[in-house]
């Protein structure tokens, strides 16, 4: 397969998925205004490159965490990999370490955390939900410590999921023989199967709905943070108080993120708040950010408005259902070699040359 760009890729994806699972992956909540304009509003930043830069030696690698990436991007967490291909997460944790970036483990993985763990040596991070039984929550930390995480980023904008009608319309179910195998409440491995053509809503929302802390709030996170060592970072921060408030409860970062488009619709686009946030935040902790990264180019614009890397999650996605983990790899190697050549056209060699004043805005930080 030669595609040439993302776009490619999620045009080919299409024909190979079953329809559920493409609305399941590509929908966005209600209009899905906030899924176009995360994409949009990328398209709407110009860079002010700098010429007669020597760019012949570049180095796109950056460290997060105190972990070493070949270039500012991270594997975002996605739901139900198996869907895509056979071999699922363990594919994409695979290409994830051919190409020296970090996977972030969904809460919803159809393969069990210590498998993942095997297929990327451990260099992985866990995405995790907080669920109305804490007991439920704290075996899952122990569990993924245990297979060697690196850093657990808390999901905080779904006290309850998102209404996204394509699932909707599809009555989604998780095919038969796929579960989310991580999660053992109550014994519950797999959504419910019976009763859901009767409910106005899809078999995730119901079964999630169910298990998710509504109640959850910033007393939470001191929680958490109080139960591991290892970093808290809070993923669905919107806001500069709240970006700051994250740092008063002890996280150590951060992932401006609005789900993708897929929770509240009309929230703003992600790169629109991320100058605000990271102005607010000031280096205190690490900021990321995802939603809507299509292009190397639009990396080099996030790190200049101040992510230290960004996360990307459909393109994945579309990889892995195009051709496995090669073709996750190929998506990501793909990025990086537009990111290389962005640095290239745009002055800057490595990424601390990447700067505020690189990018121009038509829309207030």
């Amino acid at each position: 397969m030669d595609f040439t760009n993302l776009f490619e890729y999620e045009n080919h994806a299409c024909t190979k998925l079953h329809k559920t699972a493409f609305d399941y992956y590509s929908s966005g909540a209600h209009d899905e205004i906030t899924l176009r304009d995360n994409r949009e509003a990328y398209n709407r930043i110009q860079i002010h490159y700098k010429v007669l830069i020597d760019v012949s030696k570049r180095d796109a690698s950056t460290e997060v965490l105190g972990q070493k990436i070949s270039f500012p991007l991270i594997i975002a967490p996605t739901a139900f990999h198996k869907m895509a291909n056979d071999e699922g997460e363990c594919a994409v944790a695979k290409a994830a370490m051919n190409v020296d970036t970090i996977m972030c483990l969904s809460t919803l993985s159809n393969t069990k955390v210590e498998e993942v763990s095997k297929s990327c040596k451990s260099n992985f991070w866990f995405q995790l939900y907080v669920f109305r039984d804490k007991s439920v929550t704290e075996k899952l930390v122990r569990r993924v410590e245990q297979a060697g995480a690196k850093a657990i980023v808390v999901t905080v904008d779904a006290p309850l999921l998102g209404t996204r009608e394509k699932d909707v319309k599809n009555k989604f179910q998780l095919p038969q023989g796929l579960s989310v195998i991580n999660l053992m409440p109550d014994n519950k491995e797999e959504l419910p199967q019976e009763g859901v053509d009767n409910k106005p809503d899809s078999g995730l929302s119901l079964y999630f709905n169910e298990m998710l802390d509504q109640s959850l709030n910033w007393k939470d996170i001191e929680w958490l943070t109080s139960i591991t060592k290892l970093p808290i970072i809070l993923k669905g921060i919107v806001r500069p108080d709240d970006a700051l408030r994250a740092i008063e409860h002890g996280a150590k970062g951060i992932v401006v993120s609005n789900h993708g488009g897929r929770q509240l619709d009309t929230s703003p686009a992600t790169i629109e708040v991320l100058p605000s946030i990271a102005e607010a935040v000031d280096n205190r902790i690490e900021v990321l950010v995802d939603g809507g990264i299509r292009r190397g180019t639009d990396i080099l614009k996030a790190v200049a408005l101040g992510a230290k890397a960004v996360l990307v999650g459909r393109p994945v996605l579309w990889g892995l259902a195009c051709n496995g983990s090669d073709g996750v790899s190929s998506v990501l190697s793909l990025l990086k070699k537009e990111f290389d050549l962005a640095m290239a056209l745009s002055g800057t060699p490595t990424v601390k040359d990447i700067t505020r004043d690189l990018v121009s805005l038509p829309f207030k930080k």
